[in-house]
């Protein structure tokens, strides 16, 4: 065994020192490293790494890597510094120090880059209080290199766990992963670590990701027996070196499943004990081993309420058994069942905020961004704000379950920044979510953020080319909850196709609108969960025959002959009386509630005169047009690119939006077409009518879409 580590070790540094393949098939991400054009290129002395732990190594590595390809010119490692170089050192080297830079600001992952004179010598410095923060600090010279940024930067993250979640079931699937089969090959783990683990792990140290949960939410108890501790102990092994941490799903009821324990009442001492047991297990096997996260009570999932226990009786009996190993566990707050039949989005404030300050000081609570499940637009989570005394984490989608699964195009940088900027007004006015989950609000120090990866087997990692933006725009909004999207969609256009300004300028042009396009021609005006039946792929608006209302779409639009829309005021739900009274006043009014909110909150007739001087109607079908109308433009606008753009990312997107445009209108006209069935309304002048009648759409089937689990 340890020979064969030997001989992987040598064949992964020679897989790192070889540079990116040439192909330009969308694995090298926006790690590309392609030569700039010379005005731009980099001159580099030479390249001294001050320091040699792992993750320093890693970091020459990179550095050598990157500037070797941006140059043209192969950069070598230098033991000391030399004049025009790069020096990576840390805040205690004596010549930094004498320095007196602003360092001590920078925290245990913050970095510094700046052109200074050390010892006497130009050079460009790196340096950080930690080796995690000069291998950020890496990264960030290379990425503002790329984007022909000055190179001077000062950052440290405002969240503390920046985490990708990995839906991933031990049999290879991935639940809603639209990219192939999972990433982690656990047959050939622990033996073979392919390559590409390391090229994963590269990629998320560059935007400062320090997490990755392995496995899926709905979890096997499988995942913590001894042989899959080994498989997730050597991925480990991959990604210590480059900042990430490990941490597993678990399954509430393993005590019973694979612990031979009679129940897994988190008040039984002994199912405590049984927990404390595995725990030492997990760490013996991964010493650094960052916690558990759990779904419990949700979907059919096991948990604390299967024993009249509470979800803070849950999560604080496996932080009792994590506490001594410093570990943490994360606690989604995901609890949808079938207990509060009124309004499936009023569950988890229900169920938790009379929980608030019961958790344990290792626990954080996970959030989803909206209170029903990772729609096109929801609005924030009543949740964010309404738990002073707990840690809450943000949990977004970056898999696209319910965005056009891998094919559309839907950059959703806009959505990240929508719902972090939303105001709660919990404590007046700039209370907004991003400060809930950076904190600062209320003074917590255990923050956090994770993204629902979507990553998988295929050669360009996330499916298409945009769908990697994704993954870039996740990290970026991770470490800084307040970036701006254009700003991180201008950065990874530029690292991704190449730092032409008038290129990028066409590309995130395509981008900015994209999101809004899906909303549009999948449910516009605050409607929600029209999708389909299980896969979720395409329009659904019309099934009203699960066993349970709020599986149905028709429960989320409550369409009849006088108007659409849930009443969520209080002749409805109430659901506006989770949210603070100063957010919550104006949503009481149909008059004084966004536009883009209007259906979610209120049952609007059908006549009801919008700002725009047309009726509901007139505007439910202009936007269902608008969305179409979008797609093709972006269609042109990415043709228009050909010349600049090389033959295959080029060819896979132009086939992937004309995917989109078509399925685009099959949006549009199958939901126009079930509107008029249910208000007996005509189309409005001008409107073109659906392709086909509305038979025809509820005929359509495809029983083994890609990423349902069933």
């Amino acid at each position: 065994m340890r020979m064969l580590h030997w001989l992987m070790t040598l064949i992964l540094a020679a897989f790192a020192l070889a540079g990116p393949a040439r192909a330009e098939d969308g694995y090298d991400l926006w790690l590309r490293y392609r030569p700039l054009p010379a005005a731009q290129a980099p001159r580099v002395g030479a390249i001294t790494v001050k320091g040699d732990s792992p993750m320093l190594q890693a970091a020459a590595t990179e550095l050598q890597r990157g500037l070797s390809g941006l140059s043209g010119t192969r950069v070598a490692l230098a033991p000391t510094a030399v004049a025009g170089g790069i020096v990576v050192a840390g805040a205690r080297d004596p010549a930094v120090t004498a320095l007196k830079l602003p360092t001590a600001a920078l925290g245990e992952e913050g970095y510094l880059v700046r052109a200074v004179r050390l010892s006497g010598i130009p050079v460009t410095l790196v340096t950080a209080n930690s080796d995690r923060g000069l291998l950020y600090g890496s990264f960030a010279l290379l990425r503002r290199l790329q984007t022909g940024s000055d190179v001077a930067e000062t950052s440290a993250p405002k969240v503390r766990l920046r985490l990708l979640n990995h839906w991933d079931n031990l049999d290879g699937s991935v639940e809603r992963g639209y990219a192939g089969q999972s990433l982690w090959d656990w047959w050939m783990l622990p033996d073979f670590a392919d390559p590409r683990y390391t090229d994963y792990a590269r990629a998320n140290a560059s935007i400062g990701i320090n997490g990755t949960v392995l496995n899926n939410v709905n979890a096997s108890a499988d995942s913590l027996t001894a042989p899959y501790l080994a498989k997730a102990a050597a991925l480990a092994d991959v990604f210590r070196r480059y900042g990430i941490k490990v941490y597993l799903s678990v399954r509430f009821s393993a005590p019973v499943e694979i612990g031979g324990l009679k129940t897994a009442d988190p008040l039984d001492p002994a199912v405590a004990a049984w927990w404390r047991a595995k725990t030492d297990e997990v760490y013996a096997a991964i010493p650094d081993f960052g916690g558990f996260l759990v779904k419990a009570n949700s979907e059919g999932q096991p948990g604390p309420r299967d024993y009249q226990r509470s979800h803070a009786d849950g999560a604080n009996m496996l932080a009792a058994a994590i506490a001594p190993h410093k570990g943490l566990i994360m606690w989604r707050a995901f609890v949808y069942a079938d207990d509060n039949p009124d309004d499936r989005a009023k569950q988890a404030y229900a169920d938790f905020k009379p929980l608030d300050g019961k958790f344990a000081a290792n626990v954080i609570v996970q959030v989803k961004n909206g209170a029903i499940d990772f729609q096109p637009r929801e609005p924030f989570h009543p949740l964010f704000g309404a738990m002073p005394q707990t840690p809450l984490m943000m949990e977004f989608q970056i898999t696209k379950e319910y965005l056009g699964m891998a094919t559309h195009l839907a950059w959703l940088g806009p959505m990240f920044e929508e719902t972090l900027r939303s105001d709660t007004l919990q404590k007046g006015k700039g209370s907004t979510v991003a400060r809930v989950v950076d904190g600062s609000l209320h003074g917590h120090a255990l923050t956090g953020m994770a993204g629902v990866a979507n990553v998988g087997r295929d050669r360009d990692w996330a499916g298409s080319t945009f769908n990697q933006a994704n993954w870039f725009a996740f990290g970026r909004f991770a470490w800084n909850p307040a970036a701006d999207s254009d700003t991180v969609a201008g950065e990874w256009a530029a690292m991704t196709f190449g730092p032409d300004p008038a290129l990028v300028d066409k590309i995130v042009g395509i981008m900015a609108g994209s999101r809004e396009a899906v909303v549009d021609y999948t449910s516009p005006l605050g409607l929600t969960h029209q999708m389909a039946t299980g896969h979720h792929y395409g329009p659904g608006p019309w099934v009203s025959d699960l066993k349970r209302p709020e599986w149905n779409p028709v429960y989320y639009a409550r369409a009849d002959r006088q108007g659409i829309g849930f009443d969520r005021t209080a002749s409805g739900s109430n659901a506006i009386a989770q949210y603070a009274p100063a957010f919550a006043r104006p949503l009481a009014d149909p008059a004084t509630t966004p536009a883009r909110d209007l259906l979610w909150f209120h049952h609007v007739p059908w006549t009801h005169r919008m700002a725009s001087g047309r009726t509901l109607w007139e505007e439910l079908v202009t936007r269902y047009n608008a969305g179409v109308t979008t797609v093709a433009a972006m269609r042109r606008d990415w043709a228009a690119l050909q010349p600049q753009i090389d033959a295959d990312r080029f060819a896979k997107t132009a086939t992937f939006l004309a995917v989109q445009e078509r399925e685009a209108r099959w949006w549009r006209d199958a939901s126009i077409a079930y509107w008029m069935s249910v208000n007996g309304l005509p189309l409005p002048a001008g409107a073109a009518p659906p392709a086909h009648d509305l038979a025809w759409y509820k005929a359509q089937s495809y029983p083994r879409a890609p990423g349902h689990p069933g």
